[in-house]
């Protein structure tokens, strides 16, 4: 009989983790924005794409940006780092299969995971606006170049869009904890279907940021890139897309842990 295979199990460093999240964040909002870009802007060939394209191009972008980060647990989301860590568990409970240990949910840890994925946003819409350099150099109203980084309201009223985007990431973080904590099998699959899902249901009040980084980092390139013609970056309407998905994302971990 041969001797079983002795698995060791990696203590991921925190460089490890930021590096992880980083570029699956970053992959996320290259994607997720890339699409939103070419239904909206001129001259695309997916021009007038529509809110369905739009829904299945961003659940397509988590479905990428979580096989990315697949190392940190791929939270790509303060909502859902912060919802695991209000849910009483590990950030990441780890991958025996592929040798990588729990993370737990310390304070480190957690703004590890949210500094990195405000910085893989950032990166992401960057590389997002080089692809599409020519269209956003075509005429077109300033609020629809904002658009192709940032949410915004279908009608503005900052109290109800707070309301909004705390239950769309109160379903999202639920969810994501009743699926499981490893993005392994169905796991990525389940998650992009469930953004698809919250995007065709309760998106369109908002535009579904559920996602703080999704929203500011992108916003913030917005405002420092040299985009022609690009007019404000709405920055008085900025955080409802970054404290509602913090509620939503800590209601969600917090009744997730007493149902799981």
């Amino acid at each position: 009989m041969s001797p079983e295979r002795e698995c060791t199990v990696e203590e991921l460093s925190a460089l490890d983790i930021f590096w992880s999240e980083v570029m699956g964040t970053g992959m996320l909002t290259l994607l997720g924005c890339g699409v939103v870009a070419n239904a909206i802007l001129p001259k695309n060939k997916g021009f007038n794409g529509g809110w369905i394209v739009i829904t299945w191009g961003w659940g397509l972008a988590v479905f990428a940006g979580v096989y990315v980060a697949y190392k940190s647990g791929a939270h790509l989301n303060p909502a859902v780092t912060l919802g695991l860590w209000a849910s009483g568990g590990d950030l990441f409970g780890g991958n025996e299969d592929l040798g990588i240990a729990a993370i737990p949910a310390t304070i480190g840890n957690v703004m590890i995971y949210i500094g990195a994925e405000m910085v893989g946003a950032f990166l992401g819409a960057v590389i997002m606006y080089l692809a599409y350099k020519q269209h956003f150099d075509e005429d077109a109203d300033p609020g629809t170049k904002l658009a192709v980084f940032s949410t915004g309201p279908a009608i503005r009223s900052y109290s109800w869009n707070f309301i909004t985007e705390v239950i769309g990431t109160f379903v999202l973080v639920f969810v994501i904890l009743l699926f499981g904590p490893s993005p392994s099998g169905l796991g990525p699959l389940a998650v992009a279907l469930l953004v698809v899902g919250i995007g065709l249901s309760l998106g369109g009040p908002t535009g579904y940021a559920i996602n703080p980084a999704r929203d500011l980092g992108p916003r913030i390139a917005h405002a420092v890139l040299p985009i022609r013609g690009k007019g404000s970056s709405d920055w008085g309407y900025s955080w409802v897309p970054v404290a509602g998905p913090a509620v939503g994302g800590i209601l969600g971990g917090l009744l997730g842990a007493a149902v799981v």
